[in-house]
């Protein structure tokens, strides 16, 4: 078999808005053979930790995840054969029992804070995004999701950010922009570049013969 899936990277840090440029990538092609496939559920397995260990995990570190395990499913679907993607138990902070089952497809987006942080990872994508909003809006994004999809304080949201977000975002996520094909200003709002994006994955496919 000659072809081999496209693999779209999307990087950004927490609040970036990367979340929304990946759904406004996937709408287009919905109906089309695309799968999203997120960093989240690659984050390591600590059901050998007990509990107060855990919860000193820090989730904005390249060491959270278990990229060597993401590497393998990506080639995997690259092969065009089925993987179980683990499922991550963020209550309990580790693997959840819990597997899904997922199918290869032609276009695969690869979405996460630090997925361009890995040079293996990098070599496996054809078209590789940063999405680049600034600090303000970004800490504004996460204290809104944090208080009200996840119950916390104001308070807490802001210690974490200070004390974590913010220099693991420095330290470890920023610098990948370097890498970038395409650094999108602004995320889900900006359209333009969105639908140049768009264009630019569907001349790929046209040429591939995929579409």
């Amino acid at each position: 078999m000659g072809r081999k899936p496209i693999v779209i990277g999307i990087a950004g840090g927490s609040g970036s808005g990367k979340t929304s440029v990946t759904k406004a990538i996937y709408q287009h092609f919905k109906g089309h053979s695309i799968l999203l496939l997120e960093q989240d559920s690659y984050y390591k397995d600590q059901t050998d930790l007990p509990m107060e260990e855990r919860l000193k995990t820090n989730y904005d570190h390249p060491l959270a995840f278990d990229n060597d395990l993401l590497i393998k499913h990506m080639k995997v679907l690259l092969d065009y054969r089925d993987i179980d993607k683990p499922v991550y138990d963020y209550k309990l902070h580790t693997r959840s029992q819990e597997v899904i089952h997922v199918e290869p497809k032609d276009v695969i987006i690869l979405e996460g804070i630090l997925v361009l942080e890995d040079e293996r990872l990098r070599a496996l994508m054809d078209i590789k995004l940063f999405v680049d909003t600034d600090a303000d809006l970004r800490i504004i994004r996460r204290m809104l999701r944090d208080i009200k999809d996840r119950g916390r304080s104001i308070d807490s949201v802001i210690d974490q950010y200070v004390s974590v977000v913010r220099p693991m975002h420095n330290q470890f996520i920023e610098p990948t922009k370097r890498y970038a094909d395409v650094i999108i200003p602004e995320g889900g709002h900006n359209h333009v570049a969105i639908d140049l994006m768009v264009t630019k994955i569907q001349t790929i496919l046209e040429e591939k013969a995929i579409l």
